[in-house]
């Protein structure tokens, strides 16, 4: 049967097809490890047509893999792991040191600089559909602004 017809007869018998949001991903990059450090971090700005949600990721360059938040609690930094991150509609959403961030762990070798780690996200639609993006993310040393940057919002310090 061609798609086609497949198409028209969902359409007559009133059946719904699933529509995916149209998902964006930039500026995607992993932070370089130290020689022995078993875990890592993938950051990148994605953005969502629609109203969705990132609900997981993952990578052959770590045996496990999660989304994380950090966030300023009692002037204490914490991190977390997240079973979501709301992709709000037509805005994007940055995953960057000190904040959202890809948690690699157990890394399987070191991340190198110049290195390209990929990524799968899987994103869920308001009707729990999932679709998966496919990303590639260039390993590069942080910056050393962001080090302080993961830093600003702490009192004290």
């Amino acid at each position: 049967m061609k798609i086609r017809n497949v198409i028209a007869f969902a359409i007559a018998a009133g059946i719904t097809l699933p529509a995916y949001a149209a998902v964006t991903v930039t500026d995607a990059w992993v932070k370089v490890t130290a020689p022995g450090q078993t875990t890592g971090a993938a950051y990148l700005k994605i953005k969502s047509d629609a109203a969705a949600k990132l609900v997981g990721a993952s990578s052959p360059a770590a045996k496990t893999t999660q989304i994380h938040e950090m966030k300023v609690e009692n002037n204490v930094m914490q991190m977390r792991p997240i079973d979501a991150l709301d992709l709000p509609a037509g805005k994007t959403v940055e995953l960057k040191p000190g904040s959202y961030h890809i948690m690699l762990i157990d890394i399987v070798k070191p991340l190198k600089v110049g290195a390209t780690v990929p990524l799968t996200l899987t994103i869920e639609g308001t009707d729990k559909h999932r679709q998966t993006v496919e990303v590639k993310a260039q390993v590069r040393a942080a910056a050393a602004m962001e080090k302080h940057d993961d830093m600003k919002d702490m009192k004290g310090m």
